[in-house]
């Protein structure tokens, strides 16, 4: 009779999915929190730009005979009333390019090196223990943000939290691919770094309603605390229930080509060029990512789009996550690897337009067109990850992983960093666009350029019964269009013996 355990052996594959999920979830929810609660955090941290802003969220735009934000002046703001009412402030709007840096930078420079690092562990060591001990650093720094006094030491827990998240996705993406078969390779790598957009938009209502609510009298600190604690029972979790898997050979390695060196892995030009379509990529979403909360407030004030921006990243990005992972997963079977970087093109290709709309619109239709926008853009990040893994070698898949992590952060999470400057030169609006939906446009034309240096179709098994028909010679498609000899439609000779020409993958006939 079988035991429970052995009944319920089924259910630990997707369990594993599920703590690794919830814990990337985590971590990323304390990373995006900072851009939902900047302003609070600004005004008592006493950091970034002052700017004019409407006080009041019961006043109407529309009503209003000058918008605060057009104000440059402080004077001039303190002046603007509505019946006698004041309807603007002058105070910490969250942004600024010490903001920028918090958000981006501080929080990149270190998650990228400690990337490389804990991929080449990742290869060498219990990746479940290494796992463990990085959600457990994460979860702790996290906590301790919500303490901070000083700016600096804000900026100093968001470089220890880095250290400690930089080990999610390479450590569980080793875990992963060892656990789940290639047919659903590409929705378990997409349903796990949703964990992304999971996190950034659980940030919305979190940052906001929680702060809002001052519970304890903690206002945005609270929501730091409850992230650090979720993110310590994952630790937990992870150290006593997940066992580290056998690593094994997959995709192309599987398939019996040659073992390359890391140098050799990561020069292919496939390996690049989806290098650089990444990061272009990822600068398009860490844009909209870091400003979108900051965004809406100051263009629409009076409009309160939290439930709307989480709604949106949760509901529709999560639903376009799996269906493109099973997208993924059924057109590689019949055409190759180049199909998963076809699928990230077209979807990249289709959330473009509705992307700069997402930034354009009024409230109703920039969240209609985000969503749409968000539907086909969020496919991206799993199938990469999934093209990733089947194209290099076993022994250092999980460091290439923390190098093209490396690679990807640095360039796709420090370049928002610039949405400050091209702002107080363009206006936010236009350099918002710019960094978000205009990358978006660029990743899908190099998305498109790396599909053609992917293999195709894998070849058919030759069966023995096949193999027999073609050395008795009575296989119809032996033959090359260029067997033929001037023109006549015999087959190659060699003296008086006849040569059957074994057809090849490219093989039309």
């Amino acid at each position: 009779m079988q035991s429970l355990v052995d009944k319920l052996r089924f259910l630990y594959k997707p369990y594993v999915l599920a703590v690794l999920t919830i814990g990337y979830i985590a971590g990323e929810l304390g990373h995006y929190l900072i851009g939902v609660t900047s302003k609070a955090t600004a005004v008592e941290l006493d950091y970034g730009d002052h700017a004019c802003q409407q006080n009041h969220t019961e006043v109407h735009r529309h009503l209003l005979p000058q918008q605060c934000a057009d104000i440059e002046l402080e004077h001039e703001c303190h002046g603007q009333h509505l019946n006698g009412t004041v309807y603007c402030e002058w105070n910490y709007n969250g942004l600024g390019l010490e903001y920028q840096l918090l958000a981006g930078p501080s929080f990149i420079a270190v998650f990228t090196v400690m990337g490389v690092v804990l991929g080449f562990a990742a290869d060498r060591y219990n990746r479940v223990r290494l796992l463990t001990v990085c959600t457990l650093v994460f979860a702790v720094a996290i906590v301790f943000q919500g303490t901070v006094k000083e700016y600096w030491q804000l900026i100093l827990l968001r470089m220890v939290m880095a250290a400690g998240e930089s080990g999610c996705n390479p450590l569980a993406t080793g875990i992963m691919s060892d656990i789940f078969p290639e047919s659903k390779r590409a929705l378990v790598m997409a349903i796990f770094n949703w964990g992304i957009y999971g996190g950034y938009g659980i940030a919305f209502p979190v940052g906001r309603y929680i702060t809002k609510l001052d519970i304890w009298g903690q206002g945005w600190r609270i929501c730091y605390y409850g992230t650090g604690v979720l993110a310590l029972i994952v630790a937990i979790l992870t150290g006593t229930t997940l066992k580290e898997p056998e690593r094994q050979s997959i995709g192309e390695e599987a398939n019996g080509k040659g073992k390359v060196s890391l140098t050799k892995a990561l020069m292919q030009p496939r390996v690049i060029l989806l290098m650089i379509a990444a990061s272009i990529r990822h600068c398009g979403g860490m844009t909209f990512a870091y400003n979108a909360d900051l965004y809406y407030n100051i263009y629409f004030p009076d409009v309160d789009l939290g439930w709307w921006l989480f709604a949106v990243t949760i509901g529709i990005g999560s639903v376009g996550v799996v269906i493109g992972g099973i997208v993924s997963d059924k057109v590689v079977a019949k055409m190759g690897i180049r199909s998963r970087v076809a699928c990230l093109a077209i979807s990249q290709l289709i959330a473009t337009p509705f992307a700069f709309g997402s930034v354009y619109f009024e409230p109703l239709w920039a969240m209609i067109t985000l969503g749409i926008s968000y539907f086909f853009a969020e496919m991206w990040f799993g199938i990469v990850f999934a093209v990733l893994v089947e194209i290099v070698p076993l022994q250092v898949r999980s460091t290439t992983i923390g190098m093209f992590l490396f690679v990807m952060n640095n360039i796709g999470g420090n370049l928002p960093i610039l949405v400050d400057p091209l702002a107080k030169a363009i206006g936010y609006r236009g350099s918002v666009m710019f960094f978000y939906a205009g990358f978006y446009g660029i990743s899908t034309v190099l998305f498109f350029i790396t599909m053609f240096f992917m293999d195709g179709p894998k070849p058919e098994p030759v069966t023995e019964e096949h193999r027999n028909q073609v050395e008795m010679g009575h296989e119809n498609n032996t033959f090359q269009p260029d067997d033929f000899i001037n023109g006549i439609g015999g087959p190659k000779t060699n003296g008086h013996n006849i040569v059957h020409v074994r057809p090849t993958e490219n093989s039309n006939l």
